[in-house]
């Protein structure tokens, strides 16, 4: 226990192995030193030659090795790794139950579940904060029957091992419901599942609560307040775009309209919202939604994603009918939502006519309250503690840049303009680079996530 005290074990140490490797070495790296040193702790008695030469090699690190009795490295392993030596020798009959480490998932805020066979064993991940998590390995025998078994639960063929299945799962947990998402995957070393959790009785965030400043909270509030045009949200993949979209539905939903939504998935239930799960498999795409929902009297469309030429001309056509759109693109910025519907063959003419406000966002991973380390004026580091996982991190901030269409965007779209920088700069428009730095100097997120931001 002493020991422990002693030594702080850093994030950064932590991250050149992970948790399979640091059982496999029998070393805890809890110092980086210089840009090539690492400080470990290991087991008294245990000979580390071999080991140090390896991770040399392999790591490009040099190792220094502090001895601990074997319980003590065990413990201290499955503390901050969340996966002690116990975890390798984990049985089928542990993981049969598998709402037990559905429940495990769902505590540790976890998004999705990744299950991934290798040739000798499995290792079981949760996308925490948008990071993955090693949290389990077993054995590659005990692996089969983990697939087996969530195939049952998700009604698939478990005689099929060549082709991907998708499947759902009702997980009735302790805490909460889940509508799980099965995604199965074959790959050289076996079949791959992510499951993806999808909270249908949690809180939903509410528009103020989103990161929205002033301004931005504004402008979007007056632009979605709008009877007919559209209005887009950008992002990649995991930027929070639907958690976005159903903020904004709930702000909406006065029980005097009729929201429609066309959805895959569809994440969250809304009271009050006719929502439709996309099913191409027999047809229902988002074009043939759209052309039926334009028969069901609507006064607000939400368009999961505009993916093609056919689905972008219907939900201009929608937007030009007298109802207000919503939907979302994978862009880079707000502006790019224009030049990614022009090179799908929209008319700027048509764009500058429906287009109300344009909207990129990114999610960022806000530092651990508990453990974050002042490093000067107001700013923070990641450290790690048992609260955050050993991550440094707890949650996620999201960042906006919201672009009105006034009347000056309007003609930069009529006349095709691939950059609008200085007529947004006059504006005084917010960027999503602006909106990562202020919230590096208030000291809720740290240098190495704002970063990418600032190139």
């Amino acid at each position: 226990m002493a020991l422990e005290q002693e030594i702080i074990v850093e994030t950064e140490a932590l991250q050149v192995f992970t948790a399979e490797e640091a059982l496999f070495y029998r070393l805890l790296p809890y110092r980086l030193d210089g840009s090539d040193g690492l400080l470990c702790l290991g087991e008294t008695g245990r000979q580390y030659d071999t080991a140090i030469k390896e991770i040399a090699d392999v790591f490009g690190k040099r190792v220094a090795v502090k001895a601990m009795s074997a319980a003590e490295l065990n413990r201290l392993l499955a503390v901050h790794y969340r996966s002690g030596i116990d975890s390798v020798s984990v049985s089928a009959a542990n993981f049969e139950d598998i709402p037990s480490l559905i429940d495990e998932a769902y505590r540790m805020r976890a998004s999705d579940i990744h299950m991934e066979p290798s040739e000798h064993r499995c290792r079981i991940r949760f996308r925490i904060d948008g990071k993955l998590l090693e949290r389990h390995i077993i054995p590659k025998a005990s692996y089969m029957a983990l697939v087996n078994r969530i195939k049952i639960m998700s009604n698939l063929d478990i005689s099929e091992k060549r082709l991907p299945q998708d499947g759902r799962i009702i997980h009735e947990g302790k805490e909460a419901r889940f509508d799980i998402r099965t995604s199965i995957l074959p790959t050289i070393y076996g079949e791959k599942i992510v499951l993806r959790l999808l909270t249908m009785n949690n809180r939903h965030l509410s528009l103020p609560e989103l990161g929205f400043d002033k301004r931005q909270y504004d402008d979007y509030v007056r632009a979605v307040s709008h009877p007919h045009g559209m209005i887009l949200i950008s992002g990649p993949t995991g930027s929070g775009k639907s958690t976005t979209l159903y903020a904004t539905l709930e702000l909406l939903n006065r029980g005097d309209n009729n929201i429609l939504t066309i959805e895959d998935p569809v994440e969250y239930t809304l009271g009050g919202v006719n929502q439709v799960q996309l099913r191409e498999d027999i047809g229902l795409d988002f074009p043939m939604a759209l052309r039926t929902f334009l028969r069901q009297d609507p006064d607000i469309i939400m368009l999961g994603e505009i993916r093609d030429e056919v689905t972008a001309e219907m939900a201009i056509r929608s937007s030009l009918t007298g109802h207000l759109l919503l939907s979302t693109l994978h862009t880079n910025s707000a502006w790019g939502c224009i030049t990614r519907l022009v090179d799908m063959g929209v008319h700027p003419y048509l764009l500058s006519e429906t287009l109300i406000a344009c909207v990129a966002q990114r999610l960022v991973r806000t530092l651990c309250p508990h453990c974050k380390q002042p490093v000067g004026d107001g700013t923070y580091k990641p450290v790690g503690c048992s609260h955050c996982f050993y991550t440094g991190y707890m949650g996620r901030k999201a960042l906006y840049e919201v672009l009105p269409i006034d009347a000056d965007l309007s003609m930069a779209i009529r006349e095709s303009r691939s950059c609008v920088e200085d007529i947004v700069k006059t504006k005084g428009m917010r960027t999503l680079k602006d909106a990562a730095a202020d919230l590096y100097r208030r000291g809720e997120t740290s240098l190495e996530e704002v970063l990418p931001f600032m190139k």
